[in-house]
């Protein structure tokens, strides 16, 4: 289990704890929610299983880890729309409706590891695309996500299974609202 540890809710900064691995991260702008919704800028609260990691081919190697692992292509891109049958989904691009495209020119989405949030079963407007990926070299709060920089994001994924979860904020120790 993953554990991420801050001061308060609104903060932007944290720790992710595995074993004896202390890890400095990123979250939300908002800090972090117990009810995410679409564009709130914040770390949805929640007990989230790591599903699969995704990784530029151009920039970096397939990381080491336990997780299931697959190149990011140019034309894929994750939709964001709340209304859009493909809502907190992959996609190829170009998409009719609002995505983000995880190909991007900075590197915060060299490395993302895809979250269970808001999967089983999808709610509208309660939150996409929130991943753990790398972290603004200028400190930045995410959109929403948990950032770690590119170095510690390897060595946290080196200790990851389908068996890993991250616990975010004050229902960490409880049963998420999302099914495992």
């Amino acid at each position: 289990m993953i554990r991420l540890q801050v001061l308060n809710r609104s903060a932007t900064r944290g720790r992710l704890l595995l074993g004896s691995l202390v890890i400095p991260c990123l979250l939300g702008r908002s800090g972090i929610a117990s009810l995410k919704h679409e564009g709130d800028g914040a770390t949805p609260a929640g007990r989230w299983r790591l599903r699969h990691v995704l990784f530029r081919p151009d920039r970096t190697p397939r990381p080491r880890t336990r997780l299931p692992a697959k190149p990011i292509a140019r034309q894929d891109g994750w939709c964001d729309a709340p209304k859009d049958r493909n809502y907190n989904r992959p996609v190829r691009r170009p998409y009719p409706a609002s995505h983000e495209n995880l190909w991007r020119s900075d590197h915060l989405y060299d490395v993302i590891v895809v979250l269970s949030h808001n999967e089983r079963p999808r709610q509208s407007y309660r939150g996409s695309a929130v991943f753990l990926h790398v972290a603004d070299p200028n400190g930045k709060p995410t959109a929403g996500c948990v950032a770690v920089s590119l170095a510690d994001m390897r060595r946290l994924l080196a200790h990851c299974s389908r068996e890993t979860r991250i616990a975010i904020g004050a229902t960490a120790s409880r049963r998420s609202p999302s099914r495992p």
